[in-house]
């Protein structure tokens, strides 16, 4: 089986998809695709790992959504111990939300939501340099702002000036940032991915267009943020397909150029060992 794809970050052990995974996985395979099967909270971790683990062509991160922190305790040692486990290839998904708050969406949160999201993104962020694996971030800013990119950017400068932060890596999940954020994460290190939205909005064309190409990686986010011609419907990881395409669209350079790089990205980025 020759692989062109990569789904860095999707949801097979979450919601509609996780009612038909063996199908949802098994389509992956026979369209090419690979994918990283991330966690939003201690169970679905644990079963993004399990699923990593039965199946070659995919791989774990497992972590504490954001806008999980107000309901989950951050258990350390829980997720620690899941660190250790063969085919987990990176920390989270973790990082900063203010996005519902700002749009007033979502569950009503107590106060100190802000104060409980900063303190759990950091224990993710002592994890990954602990084990010394990539993060898999999620952030989102008010509506109207670059707020939460901004102060995410200046933690992880903050941290690059300490000896400690030298292993300081990851992606930028579902990266809805201007050029100008985006370049501060590129200097630190930290790749950007794009979804299906690509498809349907030109907001991030002149981020993708302007991107070092070894900085970007692609993903779906299924079940979420299904691409054209499947707007409306459940995604599916197979769709990553139509990301790539839309990157080598953009960028005025060949689909299978796109596929190769891509690849490679996510084999330096999370230590994967894709087989050809």
């Amino acid at each position: 089986m020759t692989f062109k794809y990569i789904d860095v970050h999707c949801h097979p052990n979450l919601g509609e998809l996780k009612k038909d995974q063996s199908e949802v996985i098994a389509t992956m395979r026979e369209e090419g695709a690979m994918g990283i099967v991330v966690g939003v909270d201690l169970e679905s971790s644990r079963e993004a790992v399990r699923l990593a683990q039965e199946y070659e062509h995919l791989w774990a991160c497992v972590g504490l959504h954001p806008n999980y922190t107000q309901k989950e305790k951050f258990d350390t040692d829980a997720f620690t111990e899941l660190l250790k486990q063969d085919k987990v290839v990176g920390v989270g998904e973790c990082g900063i939300d203010y996005f519902r708050q700002s749009a007033g969406v979502g569950e009503e949160v107590g106060s100190g939501w802000k104060e409980k999201q900063w303190k759990v993104f950091k224990q993710h962020v002592e994890l990954s340099l602990g084990c010394d694996k990539p993060l898999m971030i999620h952030c989102r800013p008010s509506k109207g702002s670059m707020d939460a990119y901004e102060e995410v950017a200046e933690y992880f400068e903050s941290l690059k000036k300490q000896k400690a932060g030298e292993k300081l890596r990851g992606n930028m999940h579902f990266f809805v940032g201007d050029i100008r954020v985006a370049k501060r994460f590129w200097s630190l290190g930290f790749t950007t991915s794009f979804t299906g939205v690509l498809t349907f909005t030109h907001d991030y064309d002149k981020v993708v267009r302007e991107a070092p190409l070894e900085m970007l990686l692609t993903e779906t986010d299924a079940p979420y943020a299904a691409p054209v011609p499947h707007r409306g419907e459940v995604n599916q990881p197979e769709y990553v397909r139509y990301v790539t395409h839309a990157i080598a669209h953009l960028r005025g350079i060949s689909e299978d150029e796109a596929e190769q790089a891509i690849l490679k990205n996510a084999e330096r980025v999370f230590g994967l060992a894709i087989k050809p």
